[in-house]
């Protein structure tokens, strides 16, 4: 038995065991800041897509850089004119600044505030390395200028914002969560050392996540939000993984025997358990794969690292700490789950009306996805009071024609006639929902069009635009660009892909609980019920983010949009998470079958034995998931959120009262097999039974506290 073996070596060999886990934590602490100087802010590109086309062909006809602005507030525009000129002097005299927008000097009367209180500033810089270097010294002259209130923000000061945004909430959701599951640790286990090892393997994890990132970054881009996420992830997996193995521990230490037999019994059962979970979670995050976009997948490698290392902690440093610590460490307390037991019998009582009820409840609240709508980040999700939020909303509220839509781009490649041109110009603007079109200037090689559409750059008339567009008859062929239109394109992708990632994830998941059961049911079973959780979830998000209902409880306000991304990150984690504590209560479930035959006794002392243990497990993993939702970031308060809620759902709804009634109901049907697969299940197949040789003789199960 591969396990035990592994767990008695890293008890025999502690001190090389935690000095080597004590020199990862500190090299992933070191690696934090250079982690945090290497991130990427950009999410929703896909290579050789029409809009990627069509933008490479207008930046090597035409580069262009990066643009911040800046809002002088407060005084009459008359009067920040002086202060406005001398600005702009000294912002076009710096190296790499290709040019400077006024009132007064190339932005023209937009630029002024619709009360006359206030004047924008847009700097627009080389796209060069010199340009590059000017966007902070500029920022800083811009924040010098004699005005009561100066505002700078946009560009690339946004996307640092969000940089940094994404590195104080990691450290908020550390400071919040890993007290509060200290806390909660304590009180489940009723001492500090039992429930100080998961503890000390969550952090473990974190620094072997920070390090393996950063090696990540050194060949590929590692995004800002991959690093919350994944660390998200790792943090709740650790904890998860260390309280099943130190539960099993003391329920194993309850069964009497010295102290290496119980060290062995623990890895032979829950740290099969842990491993196998650990594939399952594995699994989902292989989904993410097959997307073409660099940001999901890299997201999905980072996820399979900080999985394999969360593992390898849960295998060597507990077995390490439980022989430090474990002598001092006391056995469960018997019949602690006794109330689940209760809960499952009563569920026995009226299966189909739990199943008719709750199944209604959860479809209920996953009736708002229906509706939702896609949107790449922008300003608004940084928290309010950040500059380039703050920007933003005074150009939406103080400036009649500043910033703030994003044309759909048209790009003829090989240009038309002037006369070709403007035909074609005049067939668009009678297009649906246009406000207006425009001809660029001499663009070397093509013919530039500007669509702007009525409405938000992504919201619903543009994304119609970007189809309407595409239809349309051209006098030559046409590429489509612009920011509609690149999330059109993503859109796309994902849903060509989406089906290819539901078919790896319930694959493998139907494989690995097949050899963990023996059941061909119980895989269909649990694909079904997590269906079920992660609707309710998915309609919460909605709900809640782009509706704005009790959105002030968070920090967040209606943003008439859920973040590209967050359904496919959510799917992933949340059914890898579901399948995790699905592994958790059919693993017991199961060997109570093999032992008594009897399908509803099965799952009555599947759940007694059990439910405590994997209640306090969803506990802990959604207090890790709050953690973020306090950020302020809003793609990543919406993935905390709908993880935390997912959890909730499953660990409650789905897992404590749909599973006992839907096993109830399907009765020996749960355990059918085709006899070809129960016979290579009983060759390959996985349990939680503990090795013969290390296992005591005939005493009774305790509960696991």
């Amino acid at each position: 038995m591969l396990l035990p073996r592994l767990a008695a070596w890293s008890a025999t060999h502690r001190r090389v065991v935690l000095a080597l886990w004590a020199a990862v934590l500190l090299g992933g602490v070191l690696c934090a800041p250079a982690l945090f100087g290497r991130l990427d802010g950009d999410v929703g590109s896909i290579d050789g897509s029409e809009s990627e086309r069509a933008s490479e062909l207008l930046w090597a006809a035409a580069p262009s850089g990066d643009t911040i602005a800046a809002v002088l507030d407060g005084r009459p525009a008359a009067s920040l004119r002086p202060v406005v000129d001398r600005l702009a002097g000294e912002l076009s005299a710096l190296p790499g600044v290709a040019s400077v927008a006024t009132p007064w000097s190339g932005g023209g009367e937009q630029l002024v505030a619709t009360d006359g209180q206030a004047v924008a500033v847009a700097v627009t810089f080389e796209p060069t390395v010199a340009g590059d270097a000017a966007v902070d010294e500029a920022a800083a002259l811009l924040r010098e200028a004699d005005a009561p209130r100066v505002v700078v923000g946009g560009g690339p000061l946004q996307d640092d914002e969000m940089d940094d945004q994404a590195a104080s909430d990691l450290a908020r959701a550390e400071t919040i969560s890993m007290p509060i599951a200290l806390v909660l640790l304590v009180v489940l286990f009723g001492g500090v050392l039992a429930a100080g090892i998961p503890v000390v393997v969550a952090l473990a994890g974190m620094g072997a996540t920070l390090g393996a990132l950063l090696l990540a970054s050194l060949v590929a881009d590692v995004s800002v939000y991959a690093v919350n996420v994944v660390t998200m992830l790792g943090l709740g997996l650790a904890v998860d993984y260390g309280l099943l193995l130190v539960s099993r521990f003391r329920e194993e230490k309850a069964a009497g025997g010295d102290d290496d037999a119980v060290l062995r019994r623990t890895f032979a059962t829950a740290g099969r358990t842990v491993t196998f979970s650990g594939l399952t979670v594995a699994a989902s995050l292989g989904g993410l794969l097959v997307f073409p976009d660099d940001f999901l997948r890299s997201m999905g490698l980072a996820g399979l690292a900080v999985v394999l290392l969360d593992l390898v902690a849960a295998l060597t440093l507990v077995p390490a700490l439980l022989a430090v610590w474990g002598r001092r460490i006391g056995p469960a307390r018997a019949g602690a789950g006794h109330r689940f037991g209760r809960v499952a019998r009563r569920v026995r009582r009226r299966p189909l009306l739990v199943v008719l009820v709750v199944g209604g409840v959860l479809a209920l609240a996953a009736t708002p996805f229906l509706g939702v709508r896609f949107a790449d980040p922008d300003a608004r999700s940084l928290p309010a009071g950040s500059a380039s939020r703050e920007l933003a909303s005074l150009a939406e509220s103080r400036f009649a024609d500043v910033g703030d839509v994003d044309p759909v781009t048209v790009v003829v490649p090989g240009g038309l006639s002037s006369a070709e041109a403007a035909a074609y110009a005049d067939r668009l603007g009678k297009l649906d929902g246009v406000r207006s079109v425009s001809v660029r200037a001499e663009v070397p090689g093509l013919t530039v069009l500007d669509v702007v559409p009525a409405g938000a750059s992504q919201g619903p008339v543009a994304m119609r635009l970007v189809d309407d567009v595409r239809g349309l008859a051209s006098p030559a062929p046409v590429l489509v660009t612009g920011d509609a239109a690149e999330l059109a394109d993503y859109q796309s992708a994902l849903v060509s892909r989406l089906p290819w990632m539901v078919l790896v994830i319930a694959g493998a998941t139907t494989v690995l609980l097949f050899l963990f059961t023996g059941s061909l049911v119980v895989p269909l079973k649990a694909l079904a019920l997590g269906v079920l959780s992660l609707g309710a979830s998915f309609g919460a998000l909605v709900w809640v983010f782009q509706d704005g209902h009790l959105g002030s409880l968070i920090g967040t306000e209606a943003l008439g949009s859920l973040s590209i991304t967050t359904p496919v990150i959510v799917l992933a984690i949340a059914f890898g998470l579901s399948m995790d504590y699905e592994v958790f209560l059919l693993g017991r479930i199961a060997e109570e079958h093999r032992r008594t035959g009897d399908t509803d006794l099965s799952v009555e002392r599947g759940l007694q034995q059990t439910g405590r243990t994997v209640t306090a497990a969803a506990l802990l993993i959604v207090v890790v998931f709050a953690g973020f939702v306090a950020g302020g970031f809003s793609p990543i308060k919406q993935i905390g959120l709908g993880l935390a809620l997912a959890v909730l759902v499953d660990v409650t709804l789905v897992r404590m009262l749909l599973l006992p009634a839907v096993m109830t109901l399907m009765g020996r049907a749960n355990w059918w097999a085709p006899r070809p697969l129960r016979r290579l299940h009983s060759r390959l197949g996985l349990s939680e039974a503990a090795p013969a040789e290390t296992a005591p003789a005939d005493h009774p199960v305790p509960v696991p506290a």
